[in-house]
């Protein structure tokens, strides 16, 4: 989701070296059903490209080829439909749940499960920012001018500023702020990286900030703060203008929250039925990838380096998914 900070510009460079190539895997497995290339996608931000490089690495194991593809989050569904694409290793019930749901109701994309991951995405804020606006976290708060006014910049006053995502992450912030009638105008962030930048800037000031958060990331766990607690998602309130409080706008409520998906092309587990099986059982916690995150965007380890970690860490656990 995102323009590339030093960090991440560093995976990419490295995970160029196998994008479009077809990879020979190793050992494990002396035979496999094709040796076709099965295209994993890579998108913008650093929780997905470890998670989508330990999967290759692991079926790399099991001696499928496997390149990895540059997508858009959303738009990938397209490619998993006509099988020009055929994994996908996170799709958030946060924010691609419509999409996901959509593409397999057509029966040419599959569900594979949860990732082990569960996603939360909202707006955040420093708990000092408590001291000016005391009403949070309840959403309501924010209906105060003096609460908006204390996250307003130059550019938003006297109307608060909310920084959110980069544009292709979705998440109807535009649409949410509308219809539950905030004096806050949404500013979308170009890339992760300048999201998170921000955050470290405004946070070492103690200036004001009001942004989209999401974990797992560091982000949480390095700095003090909340999320901002909207009325409860339901399926209703994103499709139904009467549920909710404005009788006449849909996402008058928060985002949703849960698991982290994985899909697929539904004709991978027909030309490649270990590797479907290899993605289905595939399972990383929270903990786990919060710390690799942070290896790599605080630590400045590169992700081949914390992908081969992770390898080596947990051979007895991933040798099962192939088996």
């Amino acid at each position: 989701m995102k323009t590339v900070n030093m960090t991440l510009r560093r995976a990419f460079i490295g995970l160029a070296v196998t994008a479009g190539l077809s990879l020979a895997a190793t050992n494990v497995q002396a035979e496999v059903e094709s040796r076709d290339p099965i295209k994993l996608t890579l998108h913008d931000w650093t929780g997905q490209l470890i998670t989508t490089q330990i999967m290759g690495e692991v079926l790399k194991k099991a001696g499928y080829n496997i390149e990895y593809v540059q997508a858009d989050y959303i738009a990938q569904f397209a490619g998993l439909k006509s099988g020009d694409l055929h994994v996908a290793m996170e799709i958030w019930e946060t924010t691609g749940r419509d999409a996901m749901d959509e593409a397999t109701a057509t029966g040419k994309v599959e569900n594979l499960g949860e990732t082990g991951m569960q996603a939360i995405e909202e707006w955040w804020y420093p708990t000092y920012m408590k001291e000016k606006c005391p009403g949070l976290p309840n959403w309501e708060a924010l209906k105060e001018a003096s609460c908006a006014e204390a996250f307003a910049t130059a550019e938003t006053a006297p109307k608060g500023r909310y920084l959110g995502g980069p544009v292709t992450w979705g998440g109807f912030d535009d649409e949410r702020a509308e219809a539950l009638d905030l004096p806050f105008e949404v500013v979308h962030a170009g890339t992760d990286a300048a999201l998170f930048a921000e955050l470290e800037s405004a946070y070492q000031r103690k200036a004001p900030v009001m942004l989209w958060v999401y974990a797992p990331h560091w982000a949480p766990a390095k700095y003090e703060g909340e999320w901002v607690e909207f009325p409860a998602y339901t399926k209703e309130c994103y499709e139904d203008p009467s549920w909710g409080s404005n009788p006449n706008e849909t996402y008058d409520c928060g985002k949703p929250r849960g698991p982290i998906w994985k899909v697929s092309w539904a004709g991978l587990k027909d030309k490649w039925p270990g590797a479907s099986n290899a993605v289905k059982a595939f399972n990383i916690n929270n903990g786990e990838m919060g710390a690799m995150i942070t290896a790599v965007d605080l630590e400045g380890k590169s992700i081949d380096e914390v992908v081969a970690d992770w390898m080596a860490n947990n051979e007895a656990r991933w040798s099962t998914w192939i088996k």
